[in-house]
């Protein structure tokens, strides 16, 4: 299965994003991006990619342990950005240190739980709204962005979620993300 560690966003945050994304959706070129939905949004930690469900049990202990020796800390979207031309996100502002340090903590349990954990960048704190297959100028919409503030709120889990990607080739199909486990910041979930 495809796995990633993730901060899930609050509906209050989501619904303040979706907000300022439809104002985007109408900009000339919008038809040519694929918008993630909402369902789907997240602050991706540690992605683990393809896991062998062998390694589950103890990714899970340690990923509970990596949420318990971190407190909760406040974060609120942000601003915006782009990648390479293919990919438009909302920042983050608020507790980057603390959610810098979950990431690490969380690649951390990924890589000594035995999943190869190759792709090892700086992390980037963002929320993806859309991609495209081309590269394209997506300046008018990181300027529309950069206005937006969202509302704090508060990180409380840690979630894992597995990702399906759209296999039947239907335009316009997402990737599909479930929760597969949760465990509380802090805590001793």
């Amino acid at each position: 299965m495809r796995l990633f560690a993730a901060v899930l966003p609050p509906a209050s945050a989501i619904d303040e994003l979706g907000r300022a994304v439809r104002q985007l959706e109408h900009l000339p070129g919008a038809q040519g991006l694929r918008w993630t939905g909402r369902e789907g949004w997240h602050l991706t930690l540690a992605f683990m990619g393809e896991t062998d469900e062998a390694v589950l049990a103890e990714l899970h202990e340690r990923l509970r342990r990596a949420a318990r020796r971190t407190d909760p800390f406040t974060l609120r979207l942000h601003g915006g950005g782009r990648f390479d031309g293919r990919a438009l996100w909302t920042g983050v502002a608020g507790g980057l240190d603390q959610l810098r340090l979950l990431a690490e903590r969380a690649d951390a349990a990924a890589r000594r739980s035995g999943i190869p954990m190759d792709q090892h960048r700086r992390y980037v704190p963002h929320l993806t709204l859309a991609r495209s297959r081309a590269p394209m100028d997506l300046k008018p919409y990181v300027e529309r962005l950069a206005a937006f503030e969202g509302g704090p709120w508060q990180v409380g889990e840690l979630a894992l979620i597995r990702s399906t990607l759209p296999g039947g080739g239907t335009p316009g199909e997402r990737p599909r993300y479930e929760a597969v486990a949760r465990w509380p910041l802090g805590g001793d979930g």
